[in-house]
């Protein structure tokens, strides 16, 4: 097989959730008194853990506007807002071929939270098709390599023969800082051209395309 250790990032890479997280910011900046978020510079953040998209998107904001944003975007997301979510077409079954393969581990390295994770885990059924899992809130959120370094101790296998796959610059750069081979998915949140500077050892431009090349 190609690599022992297939880790996935979640949003943008194997759900289509960008939209949902970008009406949920919008709403919630609208909530804290901030004002309006432009959808592209919502979608540039995807990706990274709530913190740090937050000091990304609003700077400058201060300590009680900052919490009363975090607060209402979590609200908006599991509560308040029902643009709908699912994994893109291929995903379900590209992941399913890839566990038939005994050996191989599967993990996810998120800007989600852990209980975000762990609820779309349940939601979707999802949760035992992985190994391992790190979100942003229980280490250093993406681009800084820490959740992977976790999941390659924890998995106990060597950065050569382990790849990240995401839509997004953080993805790749988190990857290219271990020395870890990445590949880019142009489906997601990022543009092509973006994540090419990341220099990918593969870009996918469609799901069967990705799982086609794990496969092989």
């Amino acid at each position: 097989m190609r690599y022992r250790l297939v880790i996935f990032d979640w949003d943008g890479t194997l759900m289509d959730s960008a939209a949902r997280i970008v009406a949920c910011m919008q709403a919630a900046a609208r909530d804290a008194g901030w004002g309006h978020l432009e959808d592209a510079a919502v979608r540039d953040i995807i990706g990274l853990g709530l913190p740090e998209a937050i000091d990304r998107l609003c700077p400058g904001i201060d300590a009680e506007r900052f919490e009363l944003l975090r607060s209402r975007y979590a609200h908006h997301f599991v509560e308040g807002d029902s643009t709908p979510m699912a994994f893109f077409a291929g995903v379900e079954t590209g992941v399913a071929a890839l566990r038939k393969q005994g050996a191989r581990r599967l993990a996810v390295a998120t800007g989600k939270s852990r209980r975000g994770l762990d609820r779309i885990f349940r939601e979707s059924g999802s949760g035992g098709w992985f190994h391992a899992s790190r979100t942003a809130d229980e280490t250093r959120s993406k681009p800084h390599p820490q959740m992977l370094e976790e999941l390659l101790v924890e998995l106990d296998v060597p950065v050569e023969e382990a790849v990240m796959v995401g839509d997004t610059e953080y993805d790749l750069e988190m990857a290219r800082a271990l020395g870890m081979d990445r590949v880019a998915v142009t489906w997601g949140v990022h543009a092509p051209e973006r994540l090419a500077t990341s220099r990918p050892v593969y870009t996918a431009g469609a799901v069967t395309e990705l799982f086609d090349w794990l496969n092989r």
